[in-house]
């Protein structure tokens, strides 16, 4: 499957992307809601409180405000990491070579140090509470499958795309990415922060102010369901991708 192909465009246009322009339109990209670098942690908080980690966005907060900041622990230190990633994305043009910068930067409190930044040389797996719910692709096809992605990455990147191809594209790049699975941990994290940066490399900076992060995580049981679209990287049925794909409009309401 490539992230190129416009395969479920047609039925992703009459479910959700003709609303996309609108939603754009109506979205208060002004700082009411939050400034820059208030919505960059939330974003960061966010994500990291998908993988688990109990920081809630009050808590961070007032953790920055603290005059006397008490001793950090790991939680605090992976969201400040993940916030340096965003802030590398900000600042810096999509690239393959930025995304392995940018994991090897949040990864910092997940991986050893010679992991980080780097494929994996390992099989890996997704596991829920019955055992294991989907099988990667194997380690030494990892490094081909990525080249591939990114040069489809690269030749959307050159294309002229109207505000709703965008979104459908930057949903097929975070589906592609975590069937990839192409880190030992850090994938959803990074597949979340590929997605924004793929939007702004084209809409603009404003987009990195899009709360998908804390819409995915709200919805986090459907976030889950429609990624799982098949039990191993050769058996998914992209199909089913609408699902998911109808996600990512759905935060700009």
């Amino acid at each position: 499957m490539n992230i190129t192909d416009k395969k479920y465009f047609a039925q992703y246009s009459n479910l959700i992307g003709t609303q996309i322009p609108l939603l754009i339109e109506n979205f208060d990209f002004s700082e009411k809601n939050g400034d820059f670098d208030f919505l960059t942690k939330a974003s960061a908080v966010y994500s990291s409180n998908i993988e688990g980690n109990s920081i809630d966005l009050n808590s961070f907060m007032n953790y920055e405000l603290s005059k006397v900041k008490f001793k950090v622990g790991t939680e605090i230190e992976e969201i400040e990491n993940l916030i340096e990633a965003y802030e590398l994305a900000q600042n810096n043009n999509l690239t393959e070579s930025n995304l392995l910068n940018s994991h090897k930067i949040f990864s910092k409190t997940l991986l050893i140090k010679s992991k980080r930044g780097k494929y994996r040389n390992e099989q890996v797996g997704v596991f829920g509470k019955s055992g294991i719910t989907y099988l990667a692709i194997e380690p030494e096809f990892v490094e081909k499958e990525m080249k591939l992605f990114f040069g489809d990455i690269i030749f959307l990147l050159k294309q002229s795309l109207t505000e709703e191809e965008v979104f459908y594209f930057a949903s097929l790049i975070h589906l592609r990415f975590v069937h990839i699975h192409p880190f030992r941990d850090g994938n959803g994290r990074a597949a979340r922060l590929l997605e924004k940066w793929f939007i702004t490399e084209i809409l603009g900076k404003n987009f990195w102010k899009i709360p998908s992060e804390e819409y995915y995580k709200n919805h986090q049981q459907k976030y889950y369901e429609t990624l799982n679209i098949g039990v191993n990287f050769y058996e998914l049925n992209y199909e089913k991708c609408i699902e998911f794909l109808k996600l990512l409009p759905n935060c700009l309401k």
